[in-house]
């Protein structure tokens, strides 16, 4: 008699298959898990006829009873948005001075603004707001502001951006490529990069310090001021602290001044892109995240 043709005590023969003289029997699954299994296989069935599973062309089966996880998920948006209905329209039209005192306004707009910025403003920002140095992105957690860092001006900004082609009304200005457009020249570029670390504290050529202050006065001061502060209503950085949005390195700014620097913002208003905008209420509530970050005026 074969192996396979062995009989144990419940009448059961083997599979044929033996391992270091080990033989593996034949016993047929437990009654209670093959009726569990077909259980599962007719609770299959029915969850395919009423919940949408077959993948179609365009589509797949709807499902009898016509769930839909966007639909629900829609359903939740829509009862978040009533709940706060009464908040969003008076952020919409609310003075943005007055929004800090009061706290109910103030969370929702700070909470939702962080929500507004990381979508976004962090891809150029940084999820944090620290901007990326040297790179023309500014940083929004000090008290450096191109362009002034009240809660309006930081609400201005985001609703028209900067040197854009959308808003007639976006902040706007030009530096001069001092360098190509052959205003200054190679040596008195190299001189006013001199100067203007010296008025920033740092290491510099005094020889060049000195004949650069002439350079300057003549040609920047009109911008950065003779004392080198800057002006926000015109968008000229300060020159005397220690923030550079393109380096305060020697080449550096020696590039900024022979090229000029041209930075862009796009104006965020729906009004300007009615595709991907932000609403009144979106732009007071980033404008109220960007302003509590701890640089805000």
């Amino acid at each position: 008699m074969s192996d396979k043709d062995k009989k144990n005590e419940h009448g059961y023969g083997t599979t044929g298959h033996e391992w270091d003289g080990i033989e593996e029997w034949n016993n047929p699954m437990p009654r209670w898990w093959v009726w569990t299994f077909y259980a599962t296989i007719f609770w299959g069935v029915l969850y395919t006829i009423a919940y949408p599973a077959w993948p179609l062309v365009n589509k797949a089966t709807g499902g009898l009873l016509g769930y839909s996880t966007r639909a629900e998920v829609a359903q939740q948006i829509s009862d978040v948005e009533a709940r706060n209905a009464e908040l969003e329209t008076q952020l919409a039209s609310a003075d943005l001075t007055q929004i800090a005192g009061n706290d109910a306004l103030q969370n929702y707009a700070v909470q939702g603004g962080a929500a507004v910025f990381r979508a976004n403003c962090s891809q150029c920002h940084g999820s944090g707001g620290a901007g990326v140095q040297a790179s023309g992105y500014p940083n929004l957690l000090d008290d450096a502001w191109l362009w002034g860092g009240t809660i309006e001006q930081i609400a201005y900004t985001v609703r028209h951006g900067i040197r854009n082609e959308q808003s007639p009304d976006a902040r706007w200005s030009e530096m001069p490529a001092f360098g190509t457009d052959e205003i200054l020249t190679d040596e008195q570029i190299g001189q006013v990069v001199h100067y203007v670390r010296k008025i920033s504290d740092q290491d510099h050529d005094a020889a060049q310090a000195a004949a650069g202050e002439a350079v300057y006065l003549d040609q920047c001061a009109g911008c950065h001021m003779e004392d080198g502060i800057g002006d926000p209503e015109n968008g000229a950085p300060n020159l005397t602290d220690a923030i550079w949005l393109y380096g305060g390195d020697v080449a550096s700014l020696t590039e900024t001044i022979h090229d000029s620097r041209f930075g862009v913002m796009p104006a965020w208003s729906a009004e300007y892109r009615p595709a991907g905008g932000l609403s009144d209420s979106e732009i007071n509530a980033v404008a109220a995240y960007v302003h509590q970050l701890g640089g805000g005026e």
